[in-house]
């Protein structure tokens, strides 16, 4: 009778506990320190080290240009002889939200969203893109999405290759940019963690003076300020990436001061032929020969993209470069360099399990390899780890067209 109770007893607590931990601050307060307690104990049992170099031998090129980059003339043309910037601009920062776990996308994007007088927070967005809190990642092209589908009043898009000059006109427009950089959070997640993470901030504002950039940063803070060297070097991991969302009486003006680079594939080329000066000016710069073939998977050129992914993974990369960037998947798919695909999924899935674009790369190459049912299970734990995921839909549209 006793043990009895006492089971009865601890079952009791157990069941109180899982209605306890549903209690949506109880829960936010707590599901972060089990996931972190778990890939903590993961790291540990199963280190996984440092991104692994390219199974083929590497020679050291120097990346020529291919092309000369593309010059488009604009529907507005900027004015020959723009209006001087000011010295510093500092645009009314909307009130500030701390990031919930793995949420700094969705509230950096929420922050930008109030800057225009949106009424909704984080979770708002959150619920909608990535509604399991342990997914550790949104891209550029989630969030324009969300804009594009939720907030009809406001413009977006996205663009590669952007500059500080790019940032300072902006702001001068009255516009705020959000950016994707890396970041450092010195919390030791995995096994010998060398603690960069990919990260977003809204930029609203600059001082010369200072050299400075002031951003809204979810996870630092309100009103960060970065040196603009040091936000360049940063701001290079993520291909300079930036996100626009602007009024359509803004418009006008936003497509003025990017000029071609308002066209996307345009933007692309430019991309291109920045990046590939910049290995050449920058030949032992991992993240150079990694933009550089990022911009050649989007252009299509598969065989110089794995070649310059190469060069970048012999030089060095961070641990979770691949939670947030999928290039390299791509163009070893495309010139079937699957061992070297197969070896960096394994790697990836080792840092982040419930990678949703990592899993839909597995099930691809399980494809490839013969495997239609293993390609289907991958397709739904990908489903499973985001169930509003873009990609994992078109994903299972296009094998059952």
């Amino acid at each position: 009778m006793r043990i009895r109770n006492i089971a009865l007893g601890i079952l009791g607590l157990l069941v109180l506990a899982v209605l306890v931990y549903q209690i949506p601050w109880v829960k936010e307060r707590l599901e972060w320190r089990l996931d972190l307690a778990q890939v903590f104990v993961r790291s540990r049992l199963n280190p996984v080290g440092e991104l692994p170099p390219p199974q083929i031998a590497v020679s050291s090129p120097v990346a020529q240009p291919t092309h000369t980059p593309m010059l488009v003339t604009p529907t507005v043309t900027p004015q020959a002889t723009p209006t001087p910037l000011p010295p510093s601009v500092l645009l009314p920062p909307p009130a500030h939200i701390t990031q919930g776990p793995n949420n700094c996308g969705p509230a950096t994007l929420a922050m930008y969203l109030r800057y225009y007088g949106w009424g909704g927070d984080q979770y708002t967005i959150s619920d909608v893109i990535k509604p399991v809190t342990a997914d550790r990642n949104v891209n550029v092209d989630e969030l324009d999405y969300y804009v594009r589908v939720n907030v009809g009043a406001l413009n977006t898009l996205f663009r590669v290759n952007g500059s500080l000059e790019l940032i300072k006109q902006l702001l001068a427009a009255g516009v705020p940019v959000m950016v994707e950089k890396g970041h450092v959070i010195e919390i030791d997640y995995l096994f010998n963690d060398d603690y960069w993470n990919g990260h977003y901030a809204l930029v609203t504002g600059y001082d010369d003076a200072a050299g400075e950039f002031i951003f809204q940063d979810s996870y630092n803070g309100p009103d960060q300020r970065m040196g603009y060297e040091e936000f360049d070097v940063w701001w290079q991991h993520f291909n300079r990436v930036y996100n626009l969302v602007f009024r359509p009486d803004q418009a006008e003006a936003v497509q003025a001061i990017l000029g071609d680079d308002w066209d996307a594939s345009v933007n692309r080329q430019n991309a291109l032929a920045a990046s590939e000066l910049e290995v050449q000016q920058q030949p032992d710069n991992a993240y150079s020969w990694f933009n550089l073939g990022m911009n050649q998977v989007y252009l299509a050129d598969y065989v110089g993209a794995a070649q310059s992914f190469d060069q970048a993974r012999v030089i060095g990369l961070p641990m979770r470069m691949l939670r947030y960037q999928f290039g390299p998947f791509r163009a070893y798919y495309e010139t079937n360099r699957l061992e070297d695909m197969e070896q960096l999924i394994d790697y990836a899935l080792g840092i982040t399990p419930n990678s949703e674009d990592v899993l839909l790369w597995r099930g691809w190459l399980l494809q490839k390899q013969g495997d239609n049912a293993g390609m289907l299970q991958q397709f739904n734990l990908a489903r499973e780890a985001n169930p509003n995921s873009i990609y994992v839909e078109l994903a299972f549209s296009s094998i059952n067209q």
